[in-house]
Parts: structure tokens; C-alpha cells; sequence
């Protein structure tokens, strides 16, 4: 998997492209790290439009990704879910834990 974070104004964007699974735990760490170390960033948007797999490793790494923002006081958006990786965040009931757009 690819990660990549960019910024706009408050929100962090953290772009995910390819399998999001066990393998991806450094680069997705290091793309969430930059947005949280940010102090002006209110809200990271994780954005699955490229993602077409997803694990339950890759929930474990969403879970950390909570509570580490909570922590910082920043909201957590995943966006642009479609096919496979919606289907496992439905199941999941990820909807209740994060915004979803």
C-alpha cells in the first residue's frame, strides 16, 4: 500500500492506494503521524477511493488511529468507501464509531 498526507487549511488528508493490510502498518503510521503531529490539523480524512482491500489488521490500525486522535482532540473522516473496503467497515459497524462520508 501507498499512504501520502496532505493539507488543507484544519483537515489532514491521508490518501490510501492498493491493499490495506498487515504489510501497510509503517506506511500507514507514518502518513497518520504527520497529520497528527500537525497542531493546526482538526481533522484527519482518511480517504479509501484507491483502497481495494481491506483487512483486520487494517480495523486494528483505524482503531489506533482513534484513539490517538482522540487523545490529540482531532476528529477522524473516512471517506470515498466503496466495494470491498465498505462492505468489511459496514460489518465492522465502523459507522458508528467514525464520520463517513
Amino acid at each position: 500500500m501507498q499512504a501520502s498526507c496532505s493539507f488543507n487549511g484544519p483537515v489532514a488528508v491521508v490518501s490510501l492506494t492498493g491493499r490495506f493490510d498487515f504489510n501497510s502498518h509503517r506506511v500507514f503510521r507514518e502518513a497518520i503521524d504527520k497529520g497528527l503531529a500537525e497542531p493546526n490539523v482538526r481533522q484527519l480524512t482518511i480517504d479509501f477511493k484507491s483502497v481495494d482491500y481491506i483487512d483486520s489488521s487494517a480495523l486494528g490500525m483505524l482503531m489506533l488511529l482513534k484513539e490517538k486522535a482522540d487523545m490529540a482532540r482531532k476528529q477522524v473522516t473516512l471517506s470515498n468507501c466503496s466495494g470491498v473496503a465498505r462492505q468489511v467497515l459496514d460489518i465492522a459497524n465502523f459507522s458508528k464509531l467514525f464520520t463517513m462520508e
